[in-house]
């Protein structure tokens, strides 16, 4: 299944149904009436969060989104049927944004939270509403409202507990499936991933969902390379896991590279609660670490991790040092197993 987290779609909610004119006659009655109903209420189109979901890529076949219109009044007092509404399902964490890209209609953050995307138009009144004491006879009806027609955009922000942070090749990858069932692409030669992973970590009897980001390079929140599209997923996070390359050569530059294009995007993620690592430290001695991890010290003016996702080497002080940092509500802490009692005749 491809990832796809940005989508535009073309809603559409139905008209109300026309007013009936119409009057009573029957054999025997003298007076009728009028007896003309009223329309039908169109149908709206509905934006619905479901589980199961972590991707916008049925928007991709399907970006057209019409509900029924409502069917119109008629004689005997019947009103007419209102139309159908026509729900979107799309993933958690998914924001709906107006056609100008930029404001933010809604924001659908719990499982079975509902926005109305386009109302519905009213039904028409029938002629029998108009009836009053000096019009016994009157001849005329309401249209119904037309539908609302509307362009927007949906925009998926992943809700993850900890994002992973770092450039191409960083590890990151390695890491999140050394600590988790995900499986993402790895390789022996350099490449950077294409879209999020999200996987389940678990330390100490609590577990919480780590995404990893696809790689930033310099000048990605001015649009350059593709972790500027991604960069959206973290805003959620409650805490960042920056890894740092460890056999580069200049792992202070690299560090401050990922800083400079957290500030420039702007909002709240430099100000996020940041676990700085030392990535493959298996390729290091011990003189080459002392160095490397004083080097990015200076750098981030705070403690530096040391860790291995190949070998595994820190790997657990490293999640006991994010999972510190996320509060205890979104954490799901694993019922202890209780010993089965022996059975007895």
């Amino acid at each position: 299944m491809k990832f796809l987290d940005l989508t535009k779609v073309y809603v559409r909610s139905g008209g109300g149904g026309g007013g009936s004119i119409s009057f009573r006659r029957e054999k025997y009655i003298e007076y009728g009436g009028p007896d003309g109903g009223d329309g039908g209420k169109g149908g709206d189109v509905i934006a619905e969060a479901v589980e199961g979901l972590n991707t916008l890529i049925d928007f991709r076949y399907q970006q057209h989104f019409f509900a029924k219109s409502g069917q119109g009044g008629m004689g005997q007092q019947r009103t007419g049927k209102s139309g159908d509404d026509i729900i979107l399902r799309v993933p958690v964490g998914t924001e709906i944004l107006d056609e100008d890209e930029e404001t933010v209609i809604a924001d659908v953050t719990e499982v079975g939270q509902r926005v109305v995307l386009a109302q519905g138009g009213n039904g028409g009144w029938g002629n029998l509403h108009f009836k009053s004491a000096t019009n016994q006879a009157p001849r005329r009806a309401n249209p119904g409202q037309p539908g609302v027609e509307r362009t927007l955009w949906l925009r998926l922000k992943l809700i993850a507990d900890a994002g992973l942070l770092g450039l191409p090749n960083a590890g990151k990858s390695t890491f999140l499936a050394a600590t988790s069932n995900a499986r993402p692409k790895i390789a022996d030669y350099p490449f950077t991933t294409l879209h999020p992973n999200l996987g389940v970590v678990g330390v100490d009897n609590a577990e919480f969902v780590m995404a990893d980001i696809p790689g930033l390079i310099a000048g990605a929140s001015e649009g350059k390379g593709i972790g500027d599209r991604f960069l959206g997923h973290v805003e959620r996070c409650a805490v960042l896991l920056h890894l740092v390359d460890g056999s580069s050569d200049t792992v202070a530059e690299d560090y401050q590279t990922i800083i400079t294009e957290l500030e420039a995007y702007g909002g709240v993620l430099a100000d996020k609660p940041r676990v700085t690592a030392l990535n493959k430290i298996d390729a290091l001695d011990d003189d080459e670490r002392a160095e490397k991890k004083a080097e990015l010290e200076a750098a981030s003016g705070g403690p530096v991790m040391m860790m291995s996702g190949v070998s595994g080497e820190g790997l657990t002080e490293v999640l006991r040092a994010v999972r510190a940092e996320i509060q205890e509500d979104r954490l799901r802490i694993a019922k202890a197993s209780e010993e089965p009692e022996l059975w007895r005749p």
